[in-house]
């Protein structure tokens, strides 16, 4: 009742505004912005100087701009074009005005013309990179308006995908559009805060979020990776040349050519204007590539305060084809409705002085670590750029100590008004600031009428009565399924098609995974966060049918979660059989696949009748430690089916007793074992996120810092058969960037057993190889051509794991081919222990090939003797798989 009381209240108002209109805003200026040979001009700037605000263009160059009755001075700009100024006296009727712009004249400085002169744009830049972080720090707090749309056109698709995607409702050359309106509130340090006010789409996402498009800002050090041509680095990537100068609004700008120096992906190229002695952004025309897409982005900034200059509007056009699917996106941003709040310390503005160029006078001041950068930023004095930039650096740390959180370094806040998506066309007629083109207004009227269909075939109850009563669907027990049976409580089924496979211990096996959980919530005092809980039993069966020998263990967790801390514990056992390396080195399926096919069993397992009681606890973003109790019967297995696909002669199983350097017969003989467990994770200097009020750590900003501790107690077994060790590893992982696309990633180990009176092979310390042609995920995670067990040890060790990717090495020196997206890598691993011999294997990799795949070459030594090489292919580095 609720909800159809609400919509008959839309719709009256909607059909109240349709009848009478807005009385408000029944008046306005509206026309074409074109150029003297008559071609539209997409997306410029339409700006009422009085009230400090205004509109773009749509793609056909028409704008709307609803204005109470008044006169004002309408200012029309659009990038390489001469700005118009007109006074517009509204009254009660809708004034059209159409403006027709002619290209920029740009006057060119006069430059001494000598062998070796500077271009100048090479200081108008270097001052403008010294202030950048002036401009980004200047204003405290804004408050604005902004209106996104959005339009999408799929254009091409693989011929024998065609027929299903129409089924599907998505048609070649058809525009699909969202758009939103928000209000967002930006605090520095990095706090954003987004009301959506309303969302329109003929998609399926109703989330549209500006954020994304405005909140960046090009006098950061790099906009989403790429390296923005006001960074302090600009220089050592981008070429830059003064193409002339012209007036506008009372300031000269500068016109300047961003050329990179090695052009490819992560670097922008094309112009970027420059207000002269403000040294700030007047607007911009830059052009970059992202795993083979082109992208588009336009810029137009307006003065909002005194010696302020901030986006009015924003496009960004993205292009490209994968796969046979080729498309292209637009996204408009319409800022207005600025609310600034000036930084009170940064009031003062000082001469800039370019050292390189110009002569510095004596009264300039240096910066003085002894006295307070706010103390130094008080006085009037010039400075040179670099002792500005030194200054402001000082300043940014001081401020940010002063921070409550000063570990916090980014916060949002996300909003959805509960009107959002209940607004009719009538209210989209009245706010949208850039009228729809015709092909958008199709696309709307086409997926209306397709909604009305939808919505007509199920009604609001029964998709809510479907979604909390799942049905058994066939093959739930393979693909996963949860069933809720009310009160937090449901059980189902995990995903079981990877339990299928095929080993030379059991044959052919199968597997299942179950589980029943119960959770339950309560909203802390800050209103926001939630203390969970939960309860979990998972049990987990096996069957091999060449063993005729069934597995099965169970797992009872207890779990309390808080935003950045919590506690896991509990008990599970059973008999079960695992991989001597507890890490898994090989999937089972590939496993199988190789069994099958070529007759190798690299999977080496053993039976274990176990019980185990563990208890975690993450203190915080950055500690977490780990404690557990085991106590095992091992068994020694052995091969019980010889079946393969591959019969040729020449070729057999191996034995599950997996060779190795240090073993004899008795590290594989049947035992018990009495295992302490401890373990405890570090991330040194973490940094945390807030969303919506919850805290979150960034862990890939910190190192990860490992130590573990492994106690075996002997003389539990009367027969002598005890496991009785002492064990410790210290281990490092972390990765860093380097420039554009440059990025190193290592994972290092050390350990030693400090006593081995008795050590069983699944207990030695075992070493992520391979000698399959697939490589895991993880461009640190294993070794590329080692044997898998054949360097496993109970004495000391070290491995060393380290991967470094190119933006430009060898085929990348070629343009095409870092437009593609495609990048090269190199790694060099080494492992060394008391006895085996200093193993290393260096490689080269071509990674993002088709913006999928990554192809490895390379080859493993035993000191300086050859031992293996080959091929290696997985899945692209920048894919995260978990």
């Amino acid at each position: 009742m609720k909800k159809q009381v609400l919509l008959i209240l839309v719709l009256c108002i909607s059909f109240t505004v349709l009848l009478f209109g807005n009385p408000a805003n029944a008046q306005g200026i509206k026309g074409k912005v074109t150029t003297a040979d008559g071609e539209p001009l997409a997306f410029a700037s339409v700006y009422v100087r009085n009230l400090g605000d205004g509109v773009p263009t749509n793609e056909e160059g028409n704008y709307e701009y609803k204005l109470k009755k008044g006169v004002y001075d309408v200012l029309v700009q659009y990038l390489g074009y001469k700005s118009q100024l007109e006074t517009i006296i509204i009254t009660d009727e809708w004034v059209v005005k159409d403006f027709v712009l002619v290209p920029q004249e740009y006057t060119l400085a006069e430059v001494e013309v000598k062998a070796g002169a500077e271009d100048p744009a090479l200081t108008i830049m270097r001052k403008a990179i010294a202030k950048a972080k002036y401009h980004r720090l200047q204003i405290q707090k804004y408050s604005m308006t902004v209106y996104l749309k959005g339009t999408g056109k799929l254009t091409d698709a693989p011929f024998f995908l065609r027929k299903t995607i129409e089924k599907e409702g998505l048609k070649l050359n058809e525009d699909y559009t969202s758009e939103s309106v928000s209000r967002i509130i930006f605090t520095q340090p990095n706090k954003v805060e987004e009301k959506v006010i309303s969302i329109r789409t003929n998609g399926d996402n109703q989330s549209t979020s500006p954020a994304p498009y405005i909140q960046t800002t090009f006098y950061q050090e790099k906009i989403n990776e790429i390296i923005s041509p006001l960074s302090r680095s600009a220089f050592q990537y981008y070429k830059f040349h003064y193409e002339g100068s012209f007036f506008d609004q009372n300031v000269m700008v500068n016109k300047i050519k961003v050329t990179p120096r090695s052009r490819g992906e992560q670097v922008f190229e094309g112009f970027i204007y420059i207000i002269e002695d403000l040294w700030a952004i007047h607007s911009l025309n830059l052009q970059t590539s992202y795993l083979g897409f082109k992208i588009q982005a336009k810029q137009q900034y307006a003065p909002v305060a005194d010696n302020v200059w901030m986006p009015l509007t924003h496009t960004y056009d993205f292009g490209g084809k994968i796969f046979g699917f080729e498309g292209n996106f637009k996204y408009l941003a319409s800022t207005r409705e600025y609310e600034i709040e000036l930084n009170p310390d940064l009031e003062l503005v000082p001469e800039i002085i370019d050292e390189k160029v110009q002569e510095v006078p004596e009264e300039a001041e240096k910066f003085d670590k002894s006295v307070s950068a706010l103390e130094q930023l008080a006085k009037e004095e010039p400075k040179t750029r670099k002792e500005y930039r030194k200054l402001l650096n000082e300043y940014e740390k001081e401020s940010l100590k002063e921070q409550k959180e000063p570990e916090v370094i980014q916060e949002s806040y996300y909003e959805v008004d509960s009107m959002a998506k209940k607004y009719g066309q009538a209210y989209w007629d009245s706010i949208r600031p850039v009228p729809l083109t015709e092909s958008e207004i199709e696309g709307y009227r086409r997926d209306d009428s397709v909604a009305t269909v939808e919505a007509a075939k199920m009604s609001d109850v029964d998709s809510v009565a479907k979604k909390a009563k799942r049905k058994y669907k066939v093959l739930d027990f393979m693909n996963g399924a949860s069933y809720p049976l009310g009160n937090g409580v449901s059980i189902g089924f995990k995903q079981n098609w990877t339990k299928i496979s095929f080993n030379t211990l059991e044959g052919f096996k199968l597997g299942m995974g179950l589980f029943y959980r119960k959770q339950s919530e309560t909203l802390l005092a800050d209103s926001v966060n939630f203390h969970r809980k939960s309860f979990n039993i998972e049990p987990e069966l096996r069957y091999g049918f060449s063993s005729n020998r069934f597995y099965g263990k169970v797992d009872f967790r207890w779990s309390s979660t808080l935003p950045v801390s919590g506690t896991t514990f509990g008990v599970k056992g059973g008999r079960y059989i695992y991989q001597f390396n507890g890490g898994e080195p090989i999937n089972e399926q590939v496993n199988a696949l190789y069994s099958l096919f070529f007759r190798q069993n690299y999977m080496k397992l053993y039976e274990q009748t176990f019980a185990q009681a563990y208890w975690a606890h993450k203190v915080n973003g950055g500690l977490t430690y780990r404690v557990n109790m085991t106590y095992a019967q091992r068994r020694e297995l052995f091969n019980t089916n010889n079946y393969s696909f591959y019969n040729k002669s020449g070729r057999e199983y191996s034995s599950n007793q997996p060779e190795n350097v240090e073993t004899d017969q008795e590290s594989f003989a049947d035992h018990d074992i009495l295992k302490l467990n401890a373990e405890v994770e570090w991330r040194p200097g973490i940094k945390y996120g807030i969303r919506n009020g919850r805290k979150y750590a960034l862990n890939d900003r910190s190192p990860l810092i490992k130590f573990t501790y492994n106690k075996a107690f002997g003389g539990i077994s009367s027969d002598g058969t005890a496991a009785d060790f002492d064990h410790v590893e210290l281990g490092i992982q972390h990765n860093y960037s380097f420039g554009v696309s440059g990025k190193l990633d290592f994972n290092l180990s050390a350990g030693a057993f400090l006593s081995n009176d008795q050590v069983y092979f699944p207990d030695f310390q075992h070493f992520g190889g391979n000698r399959t042609i697939f490589s895991n995920f993880g461009p640190a995670s294993n070794y590329r051509f080692m044997d898998y067990y054949k360097y496993s040890t109970s004495s000391k060790y070290f491995s060393g794991i380290v991967h470094y990717q190119f933006r430009k090495f060898l085929f990348t020196q070629l343009p095409m081919l870092r437009f593609s997206g495609l990048r090269e890598n190199i790694f060099f691993n080494y492992l060394k222990t008391d006895n085996s011999p200093n193993y290393w294997e260096v490689g080269y990799s071509l990674d993002n090939l088709f913006r999928i795949f990554r192809l490895e070459m390379g080859a493993g030594f035993e000191n300086a003797n050859f031992l293996r090489g080959g091929v290696r292919f997985g899945v692209a580095t920048f894919i995260q798989i978990q």
